[in-house]
């Protein structure tokens, strides 16, 4: 079947590469411009760009999808259906009713309609997650899935290890799809969450006001490519503003004993370990990030620059802090 494919991210070109081994291979793919990233900000093309060029496909970087000029790109390209995978972008009238179009989405719809759907389903606690193959419609991810399935999210998930799983799959899907034509069904009209973006708040892990399990599942959901952090205590125990520690692993710790007494917000030594204070027990911080460092583990930290911002050896305050189950 002859196909145009929109993406732009990581996940997308996973999908897109599937994609481009099948019978299926698009003819043309439309991503996003070339766009500044990294620390020296130099413009860099999307993942799907990348992808299309090594793989040979006809390629288009229309500054928006829905304009005139980009509508004939697609247009001479004579797609029977276009794919669509996190390209990042809305797609209106009239383009959006112009071809048969069909939309990779990772999640079980209607649960986790929008931008951050794995991100949320991770920072829920959800034990199941999953890929819908839908037909997009204005409302945002609320048109009718012909194809889904589902993936478990295990306890050491974090977004890179199950976006990789459910872009796979994805992938699948798609193909499957296409090959064997499932009819689309409306979504239930119960069930509905909505999966907003990531924005700069969700990023701060705030242990005053969160529960140390709360802030490990938002710490995997934002890991690698977002990243969590906490803000650091100057060393003389007081904040200073701007100075923060990125926290790309962490494991909730629970006391055993009513006499456990790590205040919220404190960092403290405890054996090797790392802890950080919470609303209810403790987080244990695995793997951190200095501002304009390398990850590293957090033992590491704390044998270098964190020596002087912690409590030091906890003993007895920490007794008995064990791993949640």
């Amino acid at each position: 079947m002859r196909t145009v494919y929109l993406g732009t991210s990581p996940f997308a070109a996973t999908v897109l590469e599937r994609l481009a081994r099948s019978q299926h291979r698009p003819a043309l793919v439309i991503t996003r411009p070339d766009r500044p990233r990294g620390r020296g900000r130099r413009l860099a093309p999307p993942p799907v760009a990348e992808a299309a060029r090594a793989l040979g496909i006809e390629l288009a970087q229309p500054a928006d999808v829905n304009a005139p000029e980009a509508r004939e790109r697609i247009a001479a390209a004579e797609p029977e259906v276009v794919a669509i995978c996190a390209f990042g972008a809305l797609i209106r009238e009239p383009l959006l009713s112009e071809y048969e179009m069909l939309n990779v989405h990772p999640s079980l719809l209607p649960r986790w309609r929008g931008a951050a759907p794995i991100e949320r389903a991770i920072e829920a606690g959800d034990a199941v997650t999953g890929v819908s193959i839908m037909r997009p419609v204005a409302a945002m991810d609320a048109g009718p899935v012909c194809l889904a399935s589902d993936e478990p999210i295990r306890p050491e998930d974090d977004f890179g290890s199950l976006s990789a799983r459910l872009a796979e799959l994805g992938g699948e899907l798609l193909v499957d799809a296409l090959d064997r034509r499932p009819p689309c069904r409306e979504q239930p009209e119960d069930g509905v969450t909505i999966a907003p973006k990531i924005e700069a708040g969700d990023r701060m892990l705030d242990p005053r006001r969160e529960g140390a399990r709360q802030l490990e599942l938002r710490v995997r959901a934002l890991t690698p490519h977002v990243g969590a952090s906490i803000e650091l205590p100057g060393e003389g125990g007081e904040s200073e503003e701007g100075e923060r520690l990125g926290v790309r692993g962490a494991r909730a710790l629970v006391p055993a004993a009513a006499s456990y007494a790590l205040a919220p917000g404190a960092l403290t030594a405890d054996g090797g370990r790392l802890l950080l204070g919470c609303a209810d027990g403790a987080l244990e911080l695995l793997e951190v990030q200095p501002a304009g460092g390398r990850a590293m583990a957090g033992a590491d930290w704390l044998r270098g620059s964190g020596a002087a911002l912690v409590a030091g050896a906890a003993g007895d305050r920490t007794r008995g802090c064990e791993p949640l189950p």
